[in-house]
């Protein structure tokens, strides 16, 4: 054998044959089509041609024909690309199109080793198996070099990533087409076709019946003119809380996609616990057809059973080629930063697209500046735009300005309709230290009234004191499914004019529609106390006069992760008399991360890591390090209504993804100290490293959820 098309690349179960030349032709054209959409086509197709050129090997053909031993295939093209041509890039992207993004290390590493230049010293001496080229790859093509490459480590690292996500998805989807017989079925996102989807579904909003809607409609309006009409780049929507936010972005994203010729919206939210609410939304709009909801609690079934769209829906999550997807901090952020082939194969889909962060302000501080950074190389280089969406607005511009000093920030709604005197809808007023005994006593001489407080722990001191009738608790010691059943009862009872008090944490304030007459905040940061305020008088049909936000100080002194946030907030209520106004807003954000410090806005250092050139590219590094959400937990499942068969089904060996995706319903996620003890109390059965199943249910409580009253030095909960 002496050519490549002699040599297999993959074998069918039916006994058909792909060789190695038409599976690097072909992934070389898909890889440098990805590319294109960030001027580095030749560099997707030299990744595409090299990749697998160790499977022109016998070793590697015994192994495809005669279920050999495994062998390395991949080092082969990463020494070929160095060797004919210094092309780095590509030969990253190559070396870890399997094993994932290895670090770079250094040009003595030993042989043994697994950094990227410990494996070309393998190939050096021949360590791997012998290949042999054809006539059309003893020269491989030298591509261009984008001219952004020609600056920081930090954009090159990107650069790699970008690049890496078009070598491997074009090598799953050359496998893939082979494999079944047909590529896939994909087609560009008609965006004419959304907007009239979105045009039919607001058409009765108009003309609007309110003062209320009359400005929700102006704020929709202006985001659907300005999404015609602007350039790609990099923009805020600064939208009252019941201002219409998410219909008005999703408008603002479709109108800019269709005049820009983006690809897609990809809308990023914080929590999951609001993530359904938001799909549903785009999907009642669009159709289900057309909106990818993709997140750790969404599985899709690939099974012989599984209907076309069901599995169009289970591919789409590999690489989300979907018009709309919407999708978690945590996975889009974790992504950016992964050197997996797994998380990174969607990230060239990022490119050419409307990316939407939802509720921005949550971005969690530890993480803001590799997260600001990443949203600031995609606007710059990937003809991205990016649209940050909140009622508080974070001062991100003078961190982005440091990254993208080329680009500066567009406001979407205009301050005078963000100002509107209709969306003053409440009245703050401040109350001082109360004890839980004070708190409950008010509460119960309240008819309708929510209560939100910093901890779980003292969400259930404050709950135990009220009455039953018409008293309610709200906690992420709750299931989701337990959470929504109690959600629904109060909304129910609040339409109805009947007795509801709640208590709840924060959780209620992301993106919850309740509407109440008065509400009860513990200080907290100032964006928390307004989200708070947004569940009052929400229609805005109370007098504002009446409709009550009191801030209160609790008894016990706040968790220290709280006290920056709350002291800045507590500077903005002696300074500010309008809390609402965005020059309050961005005088606590200011305050507030002064007072942290440009440290802790990295806290793991992953920019200096990757600045640093005694350690140059480390991706393998940097991806063990970069957590959105540093605290890791595990999953509780509680074998309650409906989850007492999933339950009982996991327990007699039954392990699907459907059965997973149903049992995130039944789910209680807590802090491994929790967990563990639980575990040494004897509650817990096992299912693996990350989840268990409570063994005892009277250790749920149908009104609290899963308890932590353990005996004294086990537990404590925040």
């Amino acid at each position: 054998m002496n050519e490549s098309s002699t040599y297999l690349a993959h074998k069918a179960p039916d006994g058909r044959t792909q060789s190695v030349k038409e599976h690097l032709e072909g992934t070389a054209e898909l890889a440098g089509h990805f590319a294109s959409a960030f001027g580095a086509q030749e560099q997707g197709y030299l990744a595409g041609l090299a990749h697998d050129i160790g499977k022109c090997s016998i070793p590697f053909q015994k192994r495809l024909l005669e279920d050999g031993p495994k062998v390395d295939h991949s080092t082969a093209g990463a020494y070929e690309c160095m060797r004919q041509g210094n092309q780095i890039f590509a030969a990253l992207c190559i070396a870890g199109h399997h094993s994932g993004l290895p670090d770079g290390g250094s040009r003595v590493d030993p042989s043994s080793g697994n950094t990227f230049w410990a494996r070309l010293n393998r190939a050096n001496k021949h360590e791997i198996p012998q290949y042999n080229l054809d006539g059309k790859l003893l020269h491989l093509p030298i591509p261009a070099i984008p001219p952004y490459l020609r600056t920081d480590q930090k954009t090159i690292m990107f650069f790699t990533r970008m690049l890496y996500s078009c070598l491997v998805d074009a090598d799953y989807l050359d496998t893939e087409a082979f494999m079944t017989g047909r590529p896939r079925d994909t087609r560009p996102a008609d965006f004419v076709h959304l907007e009239a989807k979105l045009q039919s579904y607001i058409a009765p909003w108009f003309p609007p019946k309110t003062s209320l809607n009359e400005l929700r409609c102006s704020i929709l309006q202006h985001c659907k003119d300005q999404g015609q009409t602007e350039k790609p780049g990099f923009f805020t929507l600064t939208v009252p809380t019941g201002g219409g936010k998410t219909v008005a972005s999703l408008a603002f994203a479709l109108a800019h996609a269709r005049a820009n010729h983006l690809s897609r919206i990809i809308y990023v939210i914080p929590y999951t616990s609001i993530i359904e609410q938001t799909a549903q939304i785009f999907r009642d709009i669009l159709g289900e057809e057309y909106v990818l909801e993709h997140h750790s609690g969404v599985l899709f079934d690939t099974s012989e059973s599984a209907t076309a769209q069901e599995y169009a829906m289970a591919q789409a999550t590999e690489n989300w080629d979907m018009p709309v997807i919407v999708t978690t901090a945590v996975q889009f952020f974790e992504s950016l930063y992964s050197n997996r082939s797994s998380k990174c194969r969607k990230l060239h889909n990022l490119a050419d697209s409307v990316i939407i962060f939802d509720e921005a302000q949550m971005m969690p501080l530890p993480c803001l500046r590799p997260c600001v950074f990443a949203i600031a190389q995609l606007v710059e280089h990937y003809h991205a735009s990016v649209v940050l969406c909140t009622a508080t607005q974070p001062v991100l511009a003078p961190i982005f300005r440091e990254f993208c000093p080329t680009y500066t920030s567009i406001e979407l709604c205009p301050k005078s309709l963000q100002e509107a005197a209709l969306f003053r809808r409440v009245t703050f007023r401040r109350a001082g230290r109360l004890s839980s005994a004070q708190l409950a006593q008010q509460l119960q001489g309240l008819h309708q009234v929510l209560c939100v407080v910093n901890t779980r722990k003292q969400a259930q001191e404050i709950y135990s004191q009220l009455p039953r009738e018409g008293s309610f608790h709200l906690s992420t010691l709750m299931y989701p499914a337990h959470r929504q059943q109690v959600l629904s009862t109060i909304r129910q009872r609040l339409h109805n004019g009947l007795p509801c008090r709640v208590v709840s944490t924060s959780l209620i304030e992301a993106g919850v529609d309740v509407d109440f007459p008065q509400v009860y905040r513990e200080q907290a940061g100032l964006d928390s106390m307004l989200q708070a305020a947004g569940r009052c008088n929400r229609e805005g049909k109370r007098p504002v006069a009446e409709s009550i936000v009191t801030i209160f100080q609790g008894e016990s002194a706040p968790p220290a992760q709280f006290s920056a946030a709350i002291a800045a907030g507590n500077l903005v209520l002696e300074q500010q008399t309008d809390l609402c106004s965005q020059t309050a807003i961005s005088a606590y954000f200011t305050e507030w991360m002064d007072l942290k410090g440009k440290d802790a806005q990295d806290a793991s250092g992953i920019l200096s890591l990757m600045e640093d050139l005694r350690s140059p590219l480390p991706f393998r590094t940097v991806a063990e390090r970069f957590h959105l959400i540093e605290q890791q937990t595990k999953t509780i499942y509680i074998p309650l209504g409906e989850g007492t068969e999933l339950v009982r089904q996991l327990v007699q060996g039954y392990s699907s993804q459907i059965l997973f995706r149903k049992l995130g319903r039944y789910g209680v996620s807590v802090y491994d100290r929790h967990y563990q003890a639980l575990m040494n109390l004897g509650l817990l059965d096992v299912v693996n490293d990350d989840c268990a199943i409570l063994r005892d249910t009277s250790h749920y409580n149908p009104e609290t959820g899963l308890s932590m009253d353990l005996p004294s030095g086990v537990a404590h909960i925040l």
